[in-house]
């Protein structure tokens, strides 16, 4: 899917050979480095051409008021969107006084390569000057994984053939309010139109100057935001190490701040200046203070040697890639796109250090740097069973957000607690309610993260400490929101169904409904959840019981409601066509004809209004589907098969959360060639930009999910009701399959082929798992083999639309498939007998 002439293959590495002007956007993104807190785009050095000059700060927010058309009570008030940071990446190159100008230099030699075991991306440009000077340009660029608000940037310059005066121009400029000389607004697309994806653009002032200083050759620019009241700084140090003659020179302005360097370079004489650089944020410190704390961190790391700091992130790295690393023998094109993906989400999480985990990471301004229900399903997964410290700090960004999540549910006159849909200070910050709060399965997505997390680690004092909070309050909003509905108009309570209305699942392409599956299985397992763990609080830990019942105000009859809506959750199902409604009118709704869908009209989003995608059976992304893989030990294997063909063909992809659950699904029901396909689909869905908005920032949730995808659907790695079992599903031309999982405690080493999986165990305690319904158990240091006698079914093809001929729903009606038209002319209904057989499929 990648041109592999300009991005040739390598399993530990991405490398550029060819610099293009055309796809700039998307490059800056796949050289983007980070750390979860900062994040640098791949922007070039010289600071031009850029799609969008991005420094992002986790968390670092501007807010504005939402207008809306016509206001409502509950409505979203102030939106929130990630601040561009100053831009501490310009050190521009000038030989001879002629500028390196990529587009118009004569380049002899280019390659750009982030070096995922190293955490470094390195740029080496060897250019010939109008004049003939032959000079050799090599920079690199680290955000630090250890050192959690430094980066650094070094850039060496050498004259090859010949003297020459040298200029390297190092800048820091606040590009939010403003732009320099060369333009390049950020959050400014090169394409017109309207793209819900992007961020929001605040055309007033944003970052208001605080202290700005310069003392010798460091910088120092700190700002407070205007509406948000949050403040920010950063501080750079500048070193130069040559044994040629040189100048230096300043500038200091409330937005910008220059250190140049002039060198008379001698021939084959090397210039090398590190600049180092130090971001600090806060909600409430003062600027001036956040400014020496980025003096601090630059006179430590400069105390350590800037080596040294090179030397930690590989350190840093090779730990990171031991407990984390999913190695596919015998596909080195998927192995570095797999590894790409991992390594993205150390770049989104590593750091965030209770903050949340944007939807782009640090890696561009895509959805405003919101938070989204994203992380607990598709990233938090992969943080439990390979880095749990992570995956708490994680779920602490929701404990924190408790405050702010009541006052919503008692906004929407509900009990507990309603997470929001997108956020960043923990307040909803999305406009259209229908897609946005409507999704209170928010909720049980959080509460669930949280059961995966104790389960995966046994991490019980964090549980009884801050997550039986979320458990509880989570659960109560449920107690609310759902009733009670007497099925066969019985008084005396028998056939009673809890049933939940008025809500949005994961699916975006159908919004506001009732008994909406996927929210009423995750509600059920909330409720479960939460019951469960006060009962066990109550016997293994009372004081902590006691103080939650205190901090709370629980009465110990909740526990017993939520059990009894459990039980009583109504599960949509068809018998007429023997599978899982999506809600309780899907079935009455038109299929949406995607194969005979034009090109030009997807995503489905940017080419017609919500109402009428609402009208037809046409799923933006996996919803059903992922409920059969979340719950699946509540599904039979019959339903998954008849769910997952049912509404695979109605499932467009338009969301990139999509294909990572579909695969998952397609390998456990027997369909192996297409699980493989949707695989590939996830894994290159940014390095092959498929969805034409790479440019904004990685897809962190798809990343998060081809982890998913490699573990849980090839592997067939569960963890239902806290139990390790796996049913393999090997693709049919990968040797092997091999990957480590942490599971309470213990590093446990998985390796798949065709006939067989092992199991070998680290230092740790005693575990059981099972293979297929047969249980093995592993101590420390040992190895386990179990035969395989195959890789489960295997169904040729893919579900077709096909399917749907001669298909009556309940009530008789037969289902047909259509494209929407925009007519010029007065439509002429057709005859009856046409109407009744329904449109060819």
């Amino acid at each position: 899917m990648m041109d592999r002439d300009r991005f040739p293959v390598d399993p530990w590495n991405l490398c550029e050979t060819k610099f293009g002007l055309d796809d700039v956007g998307v490059t800056e993104t796949l050289f983007s480095v980070g750390n979860g807190y900062l994040g640098l785009r791949g922007n070039h050095i010289e600071g031009r051409f850029a799609h969008e000059h991005g420094t992002f700060i986790n968390g670092f927010h501007e807010t504005f008021p939402i207008r809306h058309a016509e206001q409502a009570y509950g409505f979203a008030e102030v939106g929130q969107t990630i601040i561009n940071a100053p831009d501490a990446k310009v050190m521009r190159v000038y030989v001879d006084d002629e500028p390196l100008s990529l587009d118009v230099a004569d380049v002899r030699e280019y390659t750009r390569t982030l070096d995922m075991r190293a955490g470094v991306l390195h740029r080496r440009i060897r250019w010939m000057t109008p004049s003939g000077k032959e000079v050799l340009v090599e920079d690199d660029r680290l955000v630090s994984f250890e050192e959690k608000h430094l980066a650094i940037l070094r850039l060496e310059v050498t004259v090859l053939n010949a003297d020459a005066p040298v200029t390297i121009n190092c800048q820091l400029i606040n590009r939010q309010d403003g732009e320099d000389v060369y333009g390049g607004r950020p959050t400014q697309s090169k394409k017109s139109g309207f793209d819900p994806r992007k961020a929001e653009r605040i055309h007033q002032r944003v970052l208001e100057p605080e202290d700005y200083w310069q003392d010798g050759v460091r910088s120092a620019l700190s700002y407070h935001v205007t509406e948000s009241g949050m403040t920010g700084a950063v501080v750079a140090d500048h070193l130069i190490e040559t044994d040629n003659d040189y100048t230096h020179r300043t500038l200091i302005e409330p937005d910008i701040a220059k250190n140049v360097f002039r060198v008379q370079a001698k021939a084959g004489v090397p210039i090398r200046v590190t600049k180092l650089v130090s971001y600090h944020t806060s909600r409430g410190v003062p600027a001036r203070e956040l400014v020496d704390r980025c003096r601090r961190s630059l006179d430590r790391a400069e105390v350590e040697g800037v080596e040294r700091q090179f030397e930690r992130q590989r350190v840093w790295l090779d730990a990171f890639w031991e407990r984390s690393d999913v190695r596919i023998a015998g596909h080195d094109d998927l192995q570095q796109a797999t590894r790409w993906c991992l390594f993205q989400l150390a770049q989104a999480a590593a750091r965030a250090d209770g903050q949340g985990v944007p939807a782009k990471g640090v890696s561009g301004s895509g959805y405003s740097g919101h938070y989204f229900w994203d992380t607990e399903i598709y990233v938090l997964p992969f943080l439990a069973y390979t880095t749990p410290l992570w995956a708490r700090n994680a779920l602490r960004m929701r404990y924190l957000m408790l405050p702010a999540a009541r006052r919503r549910a008692h906004q929407l006159n509900e009990h507990g607690v309603l997470f929001p849909w997108r956020t960043i200070n923990g307040e909803e910050a999305s406009a259209y309610y229908a897609a946005g709060t409507a999704q209170y399965h928010i909720n049980a997505d959080v509460s669930f993260a949280l059961a995966k997390y104790v389960r995966a680690t046994g991490d019980i004092e964090f549980l009884h400490r801050e997550g039986v909070d979320i458990a509880v309050e989570t659960a109560r909003l449920w107690a609310t929101l759902g009733f009670w509905r007497t099925s066969d108009g019985s008084i005396d309570g028998e056939g009673e169904e809890f049933h939940i209305h008025g809500v949005t699942g994961p699916d975006e392409y159908t919004t506001v409904v009732n008994d909406n599956l996927f929210t009423n299985v995750m509600a059920r397992f909330n409720l479960r959840f939460a019951a469960r763990t006060v009962r066990e609080m109550a016997i293994d830990d009372p004081e902590a019981y006691r103080l939650m019942v205190d901090r709370l105000d629980l009465d110990p009859a909740e526990a017993e409601g939520w059990e009894r809506a459990a039980e009583a959750l109504h599960i949509p199902f068809s018998p007429a066509l023997g599978i899982h409604p999506q809600d309780a009118i899907f079935l009455e709704r038109e299929v949406w004809d995607l194969e005979h869908t034009p090109a030009d009209q997807r995503p489905l989003l940017l080419h017609f209004h919500p109402l009428v995608i609402y009208r037809y059976q046409v799923l933006k992304q996996a919803d059903v589907v992922l409920a059969l893989y979340l719950q699946g030990n509540h599904f039979s294997d019959e339903d998954k098969l008849a769910d997952f063909e049912y509404y695979d063909p109605l499932t467009t992809g338009d969301s990139t959360l999509s294909a990572v659950v579909q695969a998952i699904l397609a390998a456990e029901v027997g369909y192996q060639d297409l699980a493989l396909e949707y695989f590939r689909e996830s894994i290159f869905v940014d390095l092959a930009d498929l969805h034409h908005n790479a440019s904004d920032g990685v897809h962190v949730a798809s990343a998060g999910g081809v982890w998913t995808a490699l573990i849980a659907g090839f592997g067939g790695m569960r963890d239902h009701f806290g139990e390790l079992t796996f049913d393999p599903r090997l693709p049919a031309d990968w040797p092997e399959l091999s990957f480590p999982l942490h599971w309470h405690g213990t590093r446990l080493q998985v390796t798949i082929t065709r006939e067989e999986l092992r199991v070998r165990a680290g230092d740790g305690e005693p575990l059981v798992f099972s293979v297929r319904g047969d249980a093995y158990a592993i101590g420390a240091n040992e190895e386990v083999v179990v035969p395989l006698a195959d890789q489960g079914p295997v169904i040729p093809g893919k579900p077709s639309l096909k399917q749907f001929a001669d298909v009556r729903r309940e009530d008789g009606t037969l289902l047909s498939a259509s494209v929407p038209t925009v007519t010029t002319t007065i439509p002429i209904i057709a005859p009856e007998a046409d109407v009744e057989h329904g449109a060819d499929v």
